[in-house]
C-alpha cells in the first residue's frame, strides 16, 4: 500500500506535497564533468547562486569534489571549497542550502556555517553523515548506489531487481537517519542514476519511480545532462543532452518525484511547471484563449 506524501521542511523552508522542486547545481570544482570549472571561482560562484534563485531554485546544492575519478581532494580541501560559500549565501538569501559530501568531518563544518541539507550521494559511505544531520537537525539525502566506494564508475554491476535494491537501501538509510534523529520530514531518498548503475538500470529506476514514491519517503532524482542520457540517445557531449534531460525530467515529475538536481534552471522550471498544468496541482499562469 503507497503512503502519502507529507511536506517537506528544510531550513526555514516547507515544500508542499505537490510543489516540485529545483535543486541548482553549483560546482565548487575545477573540473566538474559538464561545466568545466565554470563556478570554481567566489565571484562566479555567486553569480550562478543569485541567477538560479532568479530562475526559481528553491535548493542551491554546494559541490566540492567532482563525482567522478579525478585528482584527490582531501576533506580539509572540500571545506575549503565549501564552507565559506555556504556562510556567504546564508548571509544573503533566504534559500534551501544543500551540500553534496559523503564525509561528516565536512558536514559539520558546513552546518556549523548554515547549510540546511546534507546530500550524500554516495548512500551512506560514511555512516557518521547521518548522525551530523542528526546533531544539527538537517535534511538527509538518501542515495542508492549499490555499495559503491566514492568516485568510482561502475564496472559489470548487476542487480537481480534494480528497484527492489534501491528500495531495501534507500529506505533502510531512512529508517537508520530517523533513528538517529533526523527529523522525518526532511529525509529524502534518492535512486541514484548513474551511480553504480549502466544505463539500463538507470533507465528501469526510471520507469519504476513511483514505486520509491509509493514508499512516503520524497523522492530527488538528479538526472542533469547524465551518462544514462547520453548512451540512451547516442550523444556524447553532456553540452547536447538537455532535451533528453528534460524529457527524463518530465517523466519523473509526472511519477511523483519532488526534487530535481539540476544544471538548467530556467528550462527545468518550464518543464516541471508545464507538468504541473498538466497534472492539475498548478492553473495556467495566463488563462485567454476561447475566452474573449
Amino acid at each position: 500500500m503507497s503512503r502519502p506524501q507529507q511536506p517537506l521542511v528544510l531550513g526555514r523552508s516547507t515544500f508542499s506535497a505537490t510543489d516540485l522542486v529545483i535543486m541548482a547545481i553549483v560546482n565548487r570544482t575545477p573540473d566538474s564533468f559538464y561545466d568545466k570549472g565554470a563556478t570554481f571561482s567566489d565571484v562566479a560562484a555567486m553569480d550562478a547562486v543569485a541567477r538560479a534563485i532568479d530562475q526559481g531554485a528553491g535548493i542551491i546544492d554546494i559541490g566540492g569534489v567532482k563525482a567522478g575519478p579525478g585528482a584527490e581532494v582531501d576533506a580539509n580541501e572540500e571545506i575549503r571549497r565549501t564552507a565559506s560559500l555556504v556562510a556567504e549565501i546564508r548571509a544573503r538569501y533566504d534559500v534551501v542550502i544543500s551540500v553534496d559530501t559523503w564525509r561528516a568531518e565536512v558536514g559539520r563544518v558546513v552546518c556549523s556555517e548554515g547549510a540546511d541539507l546534507l546530500n550524500d550521494a554516495w548512500g551512506g559511505f560514511d555512516p557518521e553523515l547521518a548522525a551530523v544531520a542528526a546533531q544539527f537537525k538537517v535534511g538527509l539525502v538518501c542515495t542508492h548506489t549499490g555499495g559503491a566506494t566514492p568516485r568510482t564508475r561502475p564496472h559489470r554491476v548487476t542487480y537481480p531487481d534494480v528497484m527492489a535494491d534501491i528500495l531495501d537501501r534507500t529506505v533502510a538509510e531512512a529508517d537508520r537517519a530517523l533513528a538517529l534523529g533526523v527529523p522525518r520530514e526532511s529525509i529524502i531518498i534518492d535512486p541514484g542514476h548513474d551511480f553504480g548503475k549502466n544505463t539500463r538500470h538507470s533507465l528501469e529506476a526510471t520507469r519504476r519511480l513511483s514505486e520509491m514514491v509509493d514508499t512516503g519517503w520524497p523522492v530527488l532524482v538528479s538526472l542533469s545532462r547524465k551518462d544514462f542520457v547520453g548512451e540512451s540517445l547516442d550523444i556524447a557531449d553532456p553540452n547536447d543532452r538537455l532535451t533528453g534531460t528534460l524529457a527524463t525530467t518530465a517523466v519523473s515529475a509526472w511519477l511523483g518525484a519532488r526534487i530535481y538536481r539540476a544544471h538548467d534552471v530556467a528550462s527545468t522550471r518550464q518543464t516541471l511547471d508545464m507538468v504541473a498544468a498538466i497534472n492539475g496541482t498548478m492553473p495556467p499562469k495566463v488563462a485567454r484563449r476561447g475566452l474573449a
